[in-house]
């Protein structure tokens, strides 16, 4: 999702103009998470900052505009947050497990946050790829590009790698939602660990796993 046309006042910089915007979706954030986009009143927005409501609509036109730009915000800091985390790790395991350890105490920090996804899928149905799938769709590029280099290098197994990522990203998206509704089970970075260990290595022995690909390599020429 493209962010919004902002209607700038001539007499700010842009570094105001910039300031204005984040202190408006700090507390926009804060409004919708606690009173939902439907209850939710611009106009005490407006007061929790202490402008007009003219000023307000200046930046984001209307109350549909400020909420999509809010969860838009949601994912860029996610992003960032995440990037931020790996800038100095060059092990693509390690890359992987950090990135989802950093997601999930994001998400866990900012309880605010998973609120904010839950209303737009919930009330944004006209909305053909939700604001979470349009940045996941972006952010995952260099991810398929980690996977197939491992395996051109043979470390995993051949298979497409939208299969892969697939699976891992939605195992982590579902964790984060089972942490906000029912609090989480262990600590983010444990529960990247368990994501790791469980889908990378998976839960078979050596010798079952074997048997197994016996089997489905029967089934699958018969």
């Amino acid at each position: 999702m493209s962010l919004p046309i902002l209607k700038k006042p001539n007499s700010k910089s842009e570094d105001l103009v910039a300031s204005r915007c984040e202190e408006i979706l700090d507390a926009a954030t804060l409004l919708f998470a606690e009173q939902g986009y439907s209850d939710a009143v611009t106009q005490d927005l407006a007061e929790r900052i202490g402008v007009g409501k003219g000023t307000l609509y200046r930046y984001y036109p209307s109350k549909r505009e400020l909420f999509l730009a809010a969860v838009d915000r949601v994912m860029r800091r996610m992003r960032l947050q995440v990037d931020e985390a790996l800038k100095n790790v060059n092990d693509p395991f390690q890359r992987l497990e950090l990135a989802i350890s950093t997601y999930l105490e994001f998400f866990g920090t900012h309880p605010e946050f998973v609120e904010l996804l839950v209303q737009e899928r919930a009330l944004f149905r006209d909305r053909t790829t939700p604001t979470y799938f349009e940045h996941r769709e972006r952010n995952i590029v260099p991810w398929h590009a980690m996977f197939k280099q491992l395996i051109a290098e043979g470390r995993v197994r051949d298979m497409p790698v939208e299969r892969i990522t697939n699976v891992m990203f939605n195992s982590v998206y579902g964790i984060m939602f089972t942490n906000y509704f029912t609090g989480p089970s262990r600590s983010a970075a444990l529960q990247a660990r368990d994501i790791v260990e469980i889908v990378l290595h998976g839960i078979l022995t050596p010798d079952e796993r074997e048997a197994q690909i016996q089997a489905t390599q029967i089934q699958e020429s018969a």
